[in-house]
């Protein structure tokens, strides 16, 4: 999951669901094999969801796992940091 082509690639499909061709288009250094070896990867991880249409491929982000990685780890640390900062503005306003 830590390469950064993988997030490259859910970062395209942050907005909008794409064919596997759109991809490959998008990161024309790549070769398809390596598009689909790393879609693969991503699709295991549930963080995509293929559908078919035809002989087209679409990948679909599931953002469900990173929200609930989110609603898990980081929120609750942003929310200790927003109230470090909120001290902190008070101090320097007294």
């Amino acid at each position: 999951m830590a390469h950064p082509r993988r997030r490259a690639l859910l970062d395209r499909l942050k907005d909008e669901p794409r064919t596997t061709g759109m991809l490959c288009d998008a990161f024309g250094d790549m070769d398809r094999c390596t598009v689909m070896q790393h879609l693969k990867v991503l699709e295991e991880a549930d963080l995509i969801i293929v559908r078919r249409e035809g002989r087209e491929r679409w990948n679909h982000l599931n953002s469900l796992p990173i929200k609930q990685i989110h609603d898990r780890w980081i929120s609750e640390y942003a929310t200790h940091a927003m109230s470090v900062l909120d001290r902190m503005k008070s101090d320097l306003e007294d």
